[in-house]
């Protein structure tokens, strides 16, 4: 039943995928909805109420069983029915007979009271509130859990196409108010002598400007030639030819086929080349340039005989300005986005897009503005950093900059005034500064540093491939913390051994589903691939506490941290967890990797845990799928709990890792994301430091290995301090790895054991620093 069931579900999702995909019109979209879920989940009603602004009245806007009439005309206070309790408690409310409920109300014009079961989930947009999708049938009935997880799935897809569509409406609004504001301005224009502009800006704009700064976003210095990447300007759109209305209706036709085509290889090269988290934006470019809306605007413009050119040029125009006038920043830099695909369009229909972007040889790349696309199809291995006249942290080319690590610095004032292809520039991205064509004493000294960090680079690269050995021959595994498929690059750079911590909540987070367990099986390969004859240690599914997914809204806990999060999530929705396993068990052949657990604290979880591993292990081995057997099992030591019964947890588990994030955090009560409780959050407090120090020896009583996969271990200090306490594994997030590395060999085991000698008697953290100030001072450290 239970695998119907998930059949049916993933049906129900892939109809309503493609309904959002292939249309933005809201009412159209949510009457569609309603009776997809309706079929598919056999219930007599679907439907689903919308939140108004107030934030107070729920309308119902569309349903599948209930009277048709009743739409937009039966509303209620959030404080009444139990629709409303649904808004109230931000959580599933669920009975199998409706109007004994203490909650319900009854609705005239809607005709329910026949109708005995009700299921009812929140929209969330952001965590908040903005409406519920309700299911009801008219005899008794218990939702199982698998309907109930394809009915939360369901949420979020109805929640992203009602908060477009708002969005959307917000941006003819604002186009409506615009148009008013300018004629009101035309009326007055005549006549009145209007202030000259010109006097704002600085009468000598682009003479002598020799020192810029914008916003750094990613670090990292260079020195270069400039390559200006051009814009089509508005020229381009005056002097493109004009047809027929047929001839220019076709041309858009084509040019937005193909602008989709474009889009498709470029999220596919980046998703290869980067990750899938930088590659999601074209997703997002893919249902703009499937929008009815936006369509519909371009094609009516050109019906009234404007070009297909100018059509697309005066359609994006409008959505940038509605963008770029909205407060949230991160919607600001939307209007980025919509620029970069009219620019596509146009490119197409000018016949601009068959010279793709080419860098002969190394360059700085200078531009108003980068957009996703330039960074998809230029060569990053000539890009020696970008500097724009626009955009800030938020914008995608920020986020690309990073990934790629090519140093950045953007919203430079007055960059493309000053610049010209025949100058040199030194860009900074660590403080922020660009330097056009400078001078002697600016480029001695940049000179110098750059020798500085050349130096200091070859030291690392040459550790790289030295082992961490420490001067007196104890050998030191670090590996690497990663995420994304980009951090195998990064990690390999630095020298990893292996990966401590693959957390798999970052693939999650980037769709807009739970991923199934093929889709994560391509994923764990590749990360297994990249890291051949190494170990991989997979921790599972870890999200609640302060990692949510956007898809799957958790229920409204006092403290999330003390609650549903983790292995207790894994546990209790075992459908998600047996996907991830055989993902995992899928993926095996391709590397060596072992899978750990998170905030694991009964030994009762751990056999809990082999009983359902070893099922889904037997189904795909039934299934004919060749997996490798015995897996490596760990166990994140991360709670009090498990502190305490560490060696009976180490019987049933074949290593443990210490996670200090987490262990510092539970120990001393102090939510490390809370600013008023920082001071307490202390990794050199002694029942932390007793903590690890207990773990290590029952690990070396034991015969297991034990490792740190905190943020602690990336100081060098505190790593030999760690190294004198019985760690003889650390997982580092990967640019940390050199330092570490460098700090071990230029110290012996002997001086590290001394220094938690010296450390575990003191009875203070103030004690505990003093210690460490005073080692700082004598231990070989860079």
């Amino acid at each position: 039943m239970k695998a119907n069931y998930h059949s049916m579900g993933l049906r129900t999702l892939e109809d309503i995928s493609s309904i959002i995909l292939h249309s933005h019109d809201l009412q159209e979209t949510l009457d569609n909805i309603v009776t997809i879920v309706a079929k598919r989940m056999r219930t007599d009603v679907c439907s689903i109420y919308l939140l108004e602004k107030d934030g107070e009245t729920l309308i119902l806007k569309a349903t599948k069983g209930l009277s048709k009439a009743s739409i937009n005309r039966t509303s209620m206070k959030v404080h009444e029915g139990l629709s409303g309790l649904v808004v109230e408690s931000r959580g599933m409310v669920m009975t199998d007979n409706a109007p004994a409920h203490p909650r319900y109300k009854y609705f005239k014009e809607t005709r329910e009271e026949k109708f005995l079961s009700f299921l009812g989930l929140p929209l969330l947009e952001r965590k908040n509130p903005i409406g519920v999708i309700v299911i009801q049938t008219r005899d008794p009935r218990r939702f199982n859990d698998a309907e109930i997880s394809t009915l939360r799935t369901i949420t979020f897809q109805i929640s992203s196409i009602v908060h477009s569509a708002r969005l959307l409406d917000s941006i003819q609004n604002k186009e409506q108010e615009r148009a008013w504001f300018e004629q009101e301005l035309a009326k007055v224009k005549n006549g009145s002598s209007h202030h000259d502009l010109s006097t704002n800006r600085t009468s000598n704009s682009t003479a002598g400007i020799r020192t810029l700064s914008g916003t750094s976003v990613s670090t990292g210095f260079c020195r270069g030639k400039v390559y200006i990447l051009d814009r089509f300007s508005d020229k381009v759109i005056k002097v493109a030819r004009v047809g027929t209305k047929a001839e220019e209706q076709r041309k858009f036709t084509l040019a937005l086929e193909k602008a989709k085509i474009q889009t498709l290889y470029m999220e596919k090269r980046v998703g290869e080349t980067l990750s899938e988290d930088d590659a999601a934006i074209f997703h997002t470019h893919l249902m703009i340039l499937e929008d009815r809306s936006f369509i519909t605007k371009i094609s009516d413009l050109i019906e009234q005989g404007v070009g297909a050119t100018r059509a697309v040029h005066d359609v994006v125009h409008h959505y940038v300005q509605a963008f770029g006038a909205m407060e949230d920043p991160y919607l600001r830099e939307r209007s980025a986005d919509m620029e970069d695909i009219g620019r596509r369009i146009i490119d197409v229909l000018e016949g601009n897009d068959n010279a793709p972007l080419k860098l002969r040889e190394h360059r700085i790349i200078v531009a108003e503005e980068i957009f996703p696309s330039d960074l998809a199809l230029l060569d990053h291995d000539k890009i020696l950093a970008i500097v724009t006249e626009k955009g800030n942290i938020y914008c995608h080319a920020a986020i690309m900059a990073k990934s790629l690590g090519i140093p950045a610095v953007l919203g430079v004032k007055g960059l493309i005034a000053a610049a010209n292809v025949r100058d040199e520039m030194i860009v900074d991205g660590s403080s922020g500064y660009v330097y056009l064509n400078p001078d002697e004493v600016v480029r001695q000294e940049y000179e110098r540093l750059e020798r500085d960090h050349a130096v200091r680079l070859k030291e690392m690269e040459g550790l790289r491939d030295l082992p961490a050995v420490t001067s007196d021959g104890s050998r030191i595994t670090l590996n690497a913390n990663i995420g994304l498929l980009s951090d195998i690059r990064v990690a390999n750079l630095h020298g990893a051994e292996g990966v401590g911590l693959y957390r798999t909540e970052f693939p999650y987070m980037t769709r807009t589903a739970f991923p199934n367990r093929n889709e994560q099986a391509a994923l764990y390969r590749k990360v297994l691939e990249g890291f051949p004859n190494q170990t991989v240690n997979i921790r599972t599914l870890d999200i609640g506490g302060d990692k949510g997914l956007p898809y799957f809204p958790f229920p409204h806990e006092d403290n999330p941290f003390l609650g549903w999060r983790s292995i207790r999530f894994s546990l209790e929705r075992e459908d998600i967890f047996r996907e991830q396993l055989a993902g995992i068990l899928l993926a095996s052949p391709a590397g060596h990797p072992t899978i750990m657990f998170p905030l694991i604290s009964s030994v009762d979880e751990i056999r809990q845990i082999r009983f359902i591993l070893a099922e889904v292990s037997k189904e795909l081995h039934q299934s004919g799928h060749d997996t490798l057997q015995n897996v490596p099992l760990g166990i994140m030591i991360e709670i009090p709990a498990a502190v305490q019964i560490v060696d009976f947890l180490l019987e049933e588990v074949d290593y443990v890792s210490i996670g200090t994030n987490d262990l510092i955090q539970y120990t001393l009560a102090a939510d490390r994301n809370n600013q008023r409780v920082k001071q307490y959050y202390d990794p050199h407090h002694p029942a932390v430091l007793h903590s690890i120090k207990r773990v290590a020896d029952a690990a070396a009583q034991a015969g297991k290995k034990v490792s740190i996969c905190g943020e602690m271990a990336a100081d060098p200090l505190n790593a030999l301090l760690l190294l004198g306490m019985g760690i003889r594994e650390f997982s580092l997030s990967a640019p940390s790895i050199p330092l570490v590395k460098q700090a071990i060999r230029a110290n012996p085991l002997e001086e590290c054991q001394r220094l938690a000698e010296a450390v575990l008697i003191c009875r203070s953290s103030y004690d505990v620093r003093q210690v460490l100030l005073e080692a700082r001072s004598t231990l070989q450290l860079s």
